[in-house]
């Protein structure tokens, strides 16, 4: 027999799909009649046959166009879709007598039904702030509400078939074999401070082949769809009180891996748009650093109504930007830059010294001007290394200065020879002229233009990953928001792999862009790992951790591991045995191999392909499937991004030295890991992992 929480959905259920079939959503009326008076209307006044009544029919038509507005405002107002009418239920009891709310994406209520839209419905606070058998006590339509939650849970309705419900009691699901019986998957994840003791052990060459990868995974693993999920029922309270923040001004975010940075963000948009239509089109950007990020988030704007905003890496949208305002420039991007001009040109001496060359030097407010600006001041090594060093970083060296001017120079001549109509010149520009070059314009013309006599200005920016960030490039995107100055920033300073872009602390960075270090919001809940995989990752930072208080991880797991082997082919041949019987037992699993180096990746991608793996990809260019399989490519692709299981290889002291660089680096790998985390090293293991199993 189900349990009587299954009852209960499955009866709550089919009593709202039968009050939306009795009493359905009435759909807006047409609007072919209030057109067709307006085009009579105007052949009125336009004729001036009937010029003594032109005040009448001017009247008249003020009053069709004001309907006709209303009645396509109305049009825009979410309805309920039958097929998923509600994410979440609960039941309240105020004065002695209980009832029940559903949260969904638009408002119903018809008789016993009460379904309200998560974003406006002042009672959906209840649901984000309480835990079920907490009383509560709230100011709701203006008067003090209190009662007890008696039922709080988050539902999944796929195509009008309930198919999950998590609650405080346990998670369940149907039977795989399509019977009528319910199965109770787990209990509800106890949230508890974290802090584990040591978790990685360490095994011989010969030991540890029977343990399996794969132990007793709680997720979902049917999920063939690995994007991040729409989560809208299961956010905490911590995360809706940013979410609901008001529009106007900074909300800057810091939390550790797996805490729920990006889904704040992205929800943030989800509910401004709710009562603000202009935050749901192109004038609001969701701006990623990588191209995996991009397509990992993709899917939730959509899925919660917001179809208009774009999802973008900066990058492209910095060319895109780029080769609007100065269409003169050549639009593919250099591939053989230096990797030291690469690193200084972001830095944020750089942006200073390009600001102070604006300031000293007189000139037109022209497109002209400000692409001089931008040649002339890379090729001013004084300058570039004073400014460099006025941001106290001691470490940027006078020869790397001197290159980054050699290298302007001479593309500087090329560049010009092709404006002039040289096409043999080769004047390709390197990808982080594009931000320099959009900034020069901001310092010297004014606005970025969305058209020629319009400026470019967008009604809400959210930043994720913002630590791997250059100032310069958060800068740009600053002095395009419109007057309410709406803006989200996520990241996560542990996770910072961009060495060179200037991202120190918050503080510094927040200072540079002139935004209150108080600004800064902390989520202290790690939902993506298990309190072993937390406690591991956490240990290899070391003195890099921001705070003295570990996160909070929501549940356990299989220990972390540690392999040694003696060469690469005998830890290859034990890692297709254990990958081969994870996938037969597990096929609806996703499992990454994450390596230190593209070589790393190519030598384990070939080993591994010989063993006649299902679903094995080697991922390059960030190119993700984001479905079910085995997927190996260095770490800093996977970057943002999880997976059930993750095997960390080479982890050895040739490619992880004790290194803040490296710390961060096998940090990120890590928390890539929901489920379980394997590690693997030939020869000695870095000191990061060995010396926490003395």
């Amino acid at each position: 027999m189900s349990h009587p929480i299954v009852a209960e959905e499955l009866e709550l259920l089919e009593r709202v799909r039968t009050r939306l079939e009795q009493q359905p959503e009435a759909a807006a009326p047409s609007e072919l009649p209030i057109l067709r008076d307006l085009e009579r209307l105007r052949e009125q006044l336009v004729s001036g046959r009937e010029s003594k009544d032109a005040m009448t029919l001017m009247e008249q038509w003020n009053r069709q166009n004001a309907l006709l507005r209303q009645l396509r405002c109305s049009r825009e107002t979410p309805v309920i879709d039958p097929h998923s009418p509600y994410f979440a239920h609960l039941r309240l009891r105020e004065n002695g007598e209980e009832r029940d709310l559903c949260l969904g994406r638009a408002t119903y209520i018809r008789g016993d039904v009460r379904i309200v839209d998560w974003r406006n419905a002042p009672i959906s606070r209840i649901f984000y702030r309480y835990q079920q058998g907490e009383d509560y006590e709230e100011e709701l339509g203006g008067r003090l509400r209190s009662g007890e939650v008696r039922a709080r849970r988050a539902v999944r309705i796929r195509d009008g078939v309930l198919d999950r419900i998590e609650a405080p009691e346990g998670v369940f699901t149907p039977h795989r074999d399509e019977s009528s019986e319910w199965q109770r998957v787990d209990a509800a994840p106890p949230r508890l401070a974290g802090g584990e003791a040591q978790a990685l052990r360490v095994y011989g060459v010969d030991q540890g082949i029977e343990r399996r990868l794969g132990t007793g995974l709680q997720s979902d693993r049917r999920r063939i769809d690995k994007h991040l999920p729409e989560i809208t029922g299961l956010i905490d309270p911590a995360q809706f009180e940013l979410i609901s923040r008001p529009s106007a001004g900074f909300l800057v975010i810091r939390g550790s891996a797996g805490s729920g940075k990006t889904t704040v963000a992205l929800h943030r948009i989800a509910y401004l748009a709710y009562d603000d239509a202009a935050v749901d089109s192109a004038r609001t950007l969701f701006v990623v650093f990588s191209i995996a990020l991009r397509n990992y988030v993709s899917y939730v704007l959509p899925a919660l109504g917001v179809t208009r905003a774009r999802v973008v890496t900066f990058r492209d949208w910095a060319l895109e930007q780029r080769r609007r305002h100065f269409p003169q420039l050549p639009s593919a991007p250099r591939p053989d830059t230096p990797a030291a001009v690469q690193r200084l040109k972001l830095h944020p001496g750089v942006a200073a010294a390009l600001a102070l060359h604006v300031q000293q030097t007189p000139g037109p407010r022209t497109p002209e001007q400000a692409l001089d600006d931008w040649a002339s001041a890379l090729t001013r090594p004084d300058l570039v290394l004073e400014c460099c060093r006025r941001s106290e970083d001691r470490d940027i060296r006078k020869s790397d200065v001197d290159q980054l001017a050699e290298w302007s120079r001479l593309r500087n001549e090329k560049l010009f020879a092709w404006i002039e109509g040289d096409t043999e010149s080769d004047g390709a520009l390197d990808p982080e002229d594009d931000a320099l070059l959009l900034r020069a314009w901001q310092l010297r013309v004014g606005p970025l233009r969305a058209r020629e006599d319009k400026p470019l200005r967008f009604r809400h920016v959210a930043i994720d990953e913002v630590q791997d960030f250059a100032p310069i490039e958060v800068q740009i995107l600053l002095e395009c928001l419109d007057r309410h100055r709406s803006i989200t920033l996520a990241g996560d300073t542990q996770q910072h792999l961009m060495e060179n872009s200037g991202f120190t602390s918050w503080s510094a960075f927040l200072s540079h862009l002139g935004v209150p270090g108080k600004a800064v919001e902390t989520l202290r809940v790690s939902y993506r790992s298990t309190r072993e995989i937390v406690a591991f990752s956490l240990s290899l930072l070391g003195d890099l951790q921001e705070d003295d208080e570990a996160p909070q991880a929501t549940r356990t797991g299989p220990p972390v591991e540690l392999f040694r082997f003696t060469d690469r082919g005998a830890c290859i041949a034990f890692l297709a045995d254990a990958l081969r019987q994870l996938s037969r037992e597990e096929p609806l699993a996703s499992i990454a191999v994450l390596t230190p180096s593209s070589a790393s990746s190519a030598a384990h991608y070939e080993g591994l392909a010989r063993g006649d793996l299902p679903a094995l990809r080697r991922v390059e260019m960030q190119d993700f499937t984001f479905a079910p399989g085995i997927e190996v490519t260095e770490i800093e692709q996977a970057k943002g991004l999880e997976f059930d299981y993750v095997i960390l290889v080479d982890v050895n002291t040739v490619h992880f030295p004790d290194t803040p660089a490296a710390r961060r680096l096998l940090h990120v790998g890590a928390t890539r890991a929901v489920h379980q985390l394997w590690l693997t090293s030939v020869g000695t293991p870095s000191a990061l992992a060995h010396d926490l199993e003395r």
